[in-house]
């Protein structure tokens, strides 16, 4: 019976010191057992992004966004000369878009002026048709030229058969609006011709000078060939951008010059027959 007594004595002593024990026993006991990850997880202390970002690690949001190989690079890593070749290139092809838009409006003139001296010929005398005519037009050049042929054949100029004098006269007037209608054509074709030897000049200048930076630092990785390399082969696709469309406008002027020279030929020749025609009668 005592035997007894004491045995449930003590196996409820044992009870209370299962239940009153300090909780660094208990946690050493489950720190034995597979703890789940999702709980694992939600009980891990939360670190805030900024803190696990050193500084240095993060890029500068300016250098991000810069391009190191674009053509600001390549102006500001330039030498003088780099930078000549860039502004003749500039000014070739500023140029060329002036005299292209220039042709164009002067040629639209012309061809507007054509149709309106259809009404010389329905005029009563040469006189009074040259005066329907803009004074700036040239088929008025023309019809003044006639007219001065005509009044100024005298002297030593009266030796000349009056036909040839007049087709002189008309045709002086021709010669000169045509060189008029070719002018800045020139320019165009130099361009056209040369900006892409500039360009290849600026190109092979620019290999050279990186080539040499790149000998003397002794660094020959491909970010350190790609760009000074890559911004020197720049220069021969704007030599190529200024050319072809320089190449393109002059092909289209001529043409659109012959169609109207045509023009004012046409009207020389009827000029010198209507002319001539009224001083023999």
């Amino acid at each position: 019976m005592n035997f007894q007594l004491s045995r449930y004595i003590s196996t409820f002593a044992i009870t209370l010191a299962c239940l009153f024990a300090h909780p660094a026993v208990l946690a050493q006991g489950q720190s034995k057992e597979t703890v789940p990850a999702s709980v694992s997880n939600s009980l891990a202390p939360r670190v805030a992004p900024e803190a696990t970002t050193s500084p240095a690690a993060a890029p500068n949001a300016h250098e991000a966004s810069a391009n190191p190989y674009g053509l600001e690079a390549l102006w500001s890593g330039s030498d003088l000369v780099a930078k000549a070749v860039l502004i003749l290139l500039f000014i070739m092809s500023a140029g060329s878009w002036y005299i292209l838009v220039v042709k164009v409006l002067e040629q639209a003139k012309m061809a507007k002026q054509a149709r309106a001296a259809q009404s010389f010929w329905s005029a009563k005398t040469v006189a009074e048709g040259t005066q329907a005519l803009d004074a700036e037009s040239p088929f008025r050049f023309m019809a003044d030229a006639a007219n001065n042929a005509v009044q100024k054949h005298d002297g030593l100029v009266g030796h000349i058969p009056v036909n040839d004098w007049l087709a002189m006269g008309i045709q002086r007037a021709v010669d000169r609006i045509n060189s008029n209608a070719q002018g800045g054509l020139a320019f165009l074709a130099t361009v056209g011709s040369i900006s892409p030897f500039v360009g290849l000049f600026g190109t092979v200048w620019g290999i050279y000078h990186a080539l040499t930076a790149i000998g003397i630092s002794g660094q020959a990785s491909i970010d350190k060939v790609a760009g000074p390399v890559g911004e020197a082969l720049i220069m021969t696709a704007i030599g190529l951008a200024v050319a072809v469309p320089a190449v393109l406008a002059y092909n289209w002027l001529v043409r659109r010059n012959k169609a109207v020279m045509d023009e004012v030929r046409a009207f020389g020749s009827d000029l010198h027959a209507v002319v001539l025609g009224t001083i023999k009668a």
